[in-house]
């Protein structure tokens, strides 16, 4: 029995920060100082404040330890758990209270959330079966198979009210009546989990499975039973190598226990489930492209109908939902319906999963009710923009969503709110922009994003959002004209009626949302010939003010273009001729602005 475990997060923010070097550090430390039997070291998944980590947790006292490095082990090791004396230097500030330690959930950015697709993340070892079955898990799976109807599971997914939480949002219920329903020939019928999660600045999805990858397939597994399948496929990039070599840790370990496999809970009941690596490429998000690509074939997708409920994987009858959305399913049905539809709104139940990036202050992993505001989010949840700026924008739905400005900072944050005001939930992503982001810019870069990644399949696809990235680029280079942006609205509503999938339905959202609500920045582009927040650089030049310079050359010396040369000019007071950038040479990269230490350089 141990008297102390000591938590680190291995998801993959805190790996890359050095957490498993930590880790073996902390092993070797603890054992030098004769501490084996009594403190274990757990790694477990993502705690959500990625800003801080590495993290580290010490119970039973859940101190919070933050940005630890490896040479602060030792110290951990002998004042903390050897003497019994915190760290004060290293414990996370909003946790001290006082002589005592302060509940995590007492903080800013955790006591607004209610966690549920992340409640075991950042708690329990991936990679140990039984520290999920000590959370209740494979519980749901045992209540399922040997207490409910098909028909029951169903009517319980529908009454929590559950919707998708890939981006389209339609009740999951509803799709896996539809193919339960479906009777005919008595053979296969397929789950596919969509772990496919392309969005610049997303990473929920890859968070579940590092630290809960059992939630996942155990839910894919109630889902089998639900419609009538025995075979289940997990489709997730492969350049989530953390989150790939745990779910393959868990299905073994799921078939060693009989909970995959052959009649499982004693009962008729046989499923199992098969990994599938994705190369990257966005559009296999779309659920047609992801179950080409399953199937061996280069992803693309296919027109609907008829739907994959009908006519899915192997042309057969397939539901496939996302890594979220199958991360409540086991707690709606021990918790019951009720439960789950009594949080969020009246369309939207439950919670939500957002990776909050940007200028914010506490970047990282948040679970909110819906309905939750953005302000709430940002302000609190996030700890608001660093540095004094002001927020001018958040990007949901990554490239097929929407940025949402300062004057609906108030929405109530859900499916239907999203979409009436011009975005849409997507799977999760928020990026915060601050008052230094050219929106304008902010579009071109998602539109590049989405030339990029179309698969080419449709005209309106593969050419229309190419011509949109050009008149972008055209605006930002400072050679657009007011008829431009009439051109670019009437294609956004072109490609978004008549492209073949979600990828290019959604491409044109970046730029109607910034239209809409930034209109006055493209008019500045076009007619004034300037970037109002000074990041095109076709439209930017750095100038120095002679009064302000000393002369000193920094600038100069920092110049990479050599394009700063001295004038005759020596100012009042001054002993040295002042500095002069010359504008044909410079390469607007910013690096005088940035060595200057007395303000003379601004960018125009």
């Amino acid at each position: 029995m141990y008297r102390s475990h000591v938590l680190v997060c291995g998801g993959t923010g805190c790996t890359s920060s050095g957490s498993q070097k930590i880790q073996e550090k902390l092993k070797d430390e603890i054992a030098k100082a004769g501490l084996t039997e009594e403190v274990a070291v757990v790694q477990t998944g993502c705690h959500g404040l990625c800003a801080l980590g590495p993290i580290m947790i010490v119970y039973p006292d859940a101190t919070f330890y933050a940005m630890v490095k490896e040479e602060d082990v030792p110290e951990i090791v002998n004042e903390h758990l050897l003497k019994g004396r915190v760290v004060e230097r290293l414990v996370y500030h909003e946790t001290k209270g006082g002589d005592a330690i302060k509940s995590l959930n007492e903080t800013a950015f955790y006591k607004k959330q209610h966690r549920i697709a992340l409640r075991n993340c950042g708690v329990i070892n991936p990679e140990n079966i039984d520290e999920y079955i000590g959370t209740r898990g494979y519980e749901a799976l045992g209540k399922v198979l040997t207490e409910m109807t098909q028909d029951e599971v169903i009517q319980c997914i529908l009454d929590s009210g559950l919707r998708g939480r890939g981006g389209a949002g339609f009740p999951t219920g509803r799709k896996w009546q539809l193919a339960k329903n479906l009777v005919q020939d008595g053979g296969q019928k397929y789950v596919c989990c969509n772990a496919d999660e392309g969005d610049p600045g997303a990473f929920m999805d890859r968070s579940v499975l590092e630290g809960d990858p059992h939630a996942v397939l155990e839910a894919m597994a109630i889902a089998g039973y639900a419609i009538g399948a025995s075979q289940g496929y997990l489709y997730v990039r492969a350049e989530y190598p953390i989150a790939v070599e745990r779910l393959n840790i868990a299905i073994k370990q799921a078939r060693e226990y009989g909970l995959l496999g052959n009649n499982i809970f004693g009962t008729d009941f046989c499923f199992d489930i098969e990994l599938r690596l994705g190369a990257g490429a966005f559009v296999c998000g779309e659920e047609t492209a992801l179950m080409t690509s399953i199937e061996g074939n280069r992803g693309e997708p296919r027109p609907r109908p008829p739907f994959p409920a009908v006519k899915g994987l192997f042309e057969r009858p397939t539901i496939l939902n996302n890594v979220e959305t199958y991360a409540n399913i086991a707690q709606i049905i021990l918790n019951g319906p009720e439960w789950f539809a009594s949080m969020g709104t009246e369309k939207s139940k439950g919670t939500k999963v957002f990776a909050l990036g940007g200028k914010i202050k506490n970047t990282g992993l948040v679970e909110i009710p819906m309905g939750t505001t953005l302000r709430e989010i940002i302000e609190d949840i996030g700890g608001g923009i660093p540095n004094g700026k002001k927020f001018k924008a958040a990007q949901t739905g990554g490239p097929s969503g929407g940025c949402i400005p300062a004057e609906h900072l108030d929405i109530p944050i859900d499916y239907d709110n999203l979409i009436s005001i011009g975005s849409m939930m997507g799977s999760g992503g928020l990026i915060v922009m601050d008052e230094d982001n050219c929106m304008v810019d902010i579009a071109k870069f998602f539109l590049e994003f989405t030339v990029d990644e179309s698969c080419g399949k449709c005209t309106p696809c593969r050419i229309g959002t190419k011509r949109l990235y050009e008149m972008l680029d055209k605006i930002t280079k400072g050679q657009g004209t007011l008829e431009d942006l009439d051109k670019m609205e009437e294609l956004c509503y072109y490609i978004k009626d008549n492209a073949l999938c979600g990828l290019g339905q959604t491409a044109p959202n970046p730029v109607l949302s910034t239209l809409r609500y930034f209109r006055d920045e493209y008019v500045a582009h076009v007619v004034d010939k300037k970037c109002p927040a000074g990041v095109c650089k076709s439209l930017l030049s750095f100038v120095i003010d002679r009064e302000k310079c000393i002369g000193c050359g920094a600038c100069a010396r920092q110049c990479p273009a050599s394009a700063i040369i001295k004038t005759d000019y020596i100012g009042p007071g001054k002993k040295l001729p002042a500095m002069e950038i010359i504008k044909d040479k410079c390469l607007k990269c910013g690096a005088c602005m940035e060595k200057c230490k007395f303000g003379a350089i601004s960018k125009k």
